[in-house]
């Protein structure tokens, strides 16, 4: 996972097509279940949500499209404060594995 990077041009194969319209279909039916409680997957912050954190971020890095449900549930992962801490540490890290970077600067 590279949350300093943005990877442009990259088409997913069939097969993770088929997983990222998994795991929309998940969040998607999740959000329609419980939005009324808040705006995580099951209304309140669970391990759910600390698990789709790398997910969110992958689909960030990719430019992922995603539909509005899915755009408005990955903009909460990353304002909430452990997410936030994460995005700093990794700007911050000082190791660069040099075979490991790829793309443009994360904005």
């Amino acid at each position: 996972m590279d949350c300093r990077a943005r990877r442009v041009g990259v088409e997913p194969s069939a097969v993770c097509q088929a997983n990222i319209e998994r795991i929309l279909s998940v969040w998607e039916s999740c959000r329609r279940n419980y939005s009324q409680d808040g705006p995580w997957l099951f209304g309140k912050f669970s391990i759910a949500d600390a698990m789709y954190a790398p997910v969110a971020s992958r689909f960030a890095t990719y430019g992922v499209s995603l539909p509005q449900i899915a755009q408005d549930y990955i903009s909460t992962i990353f304002e909430h404060s452990g997410m936030q801490e994460w995005l700093k540490a990794a700007e911050a890290e000082p190791e660069i594995i040099q075979e490991s970077e790829r793309g443009q600067p994360a904005p």
